[in-house]
């Protein structure tokens, strides 16, 4: 577990970049860059180990990948606003519902994922950075069904964070403005409530000791992560 949170930290670190200088679904429709993600009101990505996805995840070099292949991803998979590309050169493959599929390359390596965007985010009068819930596969590292989010804001490290998916909810490792599950043995069976589920709700607190909810819509997710593992298998 310890060097699966080490992991977890470096991949935040690359999705954060990435996102960074990505274009989110409403820039992306206005023409103009992605801001930065504030320290106040903005976040989500593994610690260093996923890519695109948050200090008690998964770590490893690998992750960068990911989060690169997720950060681009994100930046152009909202519904209604989702671009052909994204960022670092992702490539919308199909929608489906409320989420989009999309793959990348890094050097050799493909990333595949299913993204979405929040419908809702409370509160409502704090500004943050566009929000990404999205699944990756990344077949060179050997990595599958990894759920991350980005939050749009930077999060307390470690501080309280959970997603609540139908009745069950799942203990969140945030670190800087990425999350991913706790505990990675959990994924498989988070992805199958998803999948059975109308909505996720994520819950985490700011650096700022701000209380923030977001809920993502599941509608579409079971044919987009279906998609996005195809296209992702040998």
């Amino acid at each position: 577990m310890i060097l699966a949170s080490l992991q977890r930290g470096l991949a935040a670190g690359v999705i954060s970049a990435v996102f960074a200088v990505g274009l989110g679904p409403e820039a992306m429709a206005q023409g103009t860059k992605k801001p930065a993600p504030a320290t106040q009101s903005k976040p989500a990505a593994k610690p260093a180990a996923k890519t695109t996805a948050p200090v008690a995840g998964k770590p490893s070099a690998a992750k960068p990948a990911a989060a690169a292949a997720g950060a681009a991803a994100g930046a152009a998979a909202a519904k209604g606003a989702q671009a052909s590309t994204g960022p670092g050169g992702a490539t919308l493959l199909a929608s489906y519902g409320d989420w989009g599929v999309y793959t990348a390359k890094t050097g050799r390596s493909e990333i595949c994922y299913a993204l979405s965007q929040p419908k809702d985010r409370q509160p409502k009068n704090l500004s943050r950075d566009p929000a990404y819930l999205f699944v990756s596969f990344r077949p060179a590292e050997n990595v599958k069904n990894e759920v991350a989010v980005v939050l749009g804001f930077a999060a307390k490290d470690n501080g309280p964070a959970e997603a609540v998916i139908g009745k069950t909810s799942y203990t969140l490792l945030t670190k800087d403005t990425n999350a991913w599950l706790k505990n990675p043995a959990e994924e498989g069976q988070a992805i199958g409530t998803m999948g059975k589920s109308p909505s996720v709700i994520v819950k985490a607190q700011s650096a700022r000791g701000n209380q923030l909810t977001d809920r993502y819509s599941l509608s579409g997710f079971s044919q987009a992560l279906d998609r996005a593992r195809k296209e992702c298998s040998p």
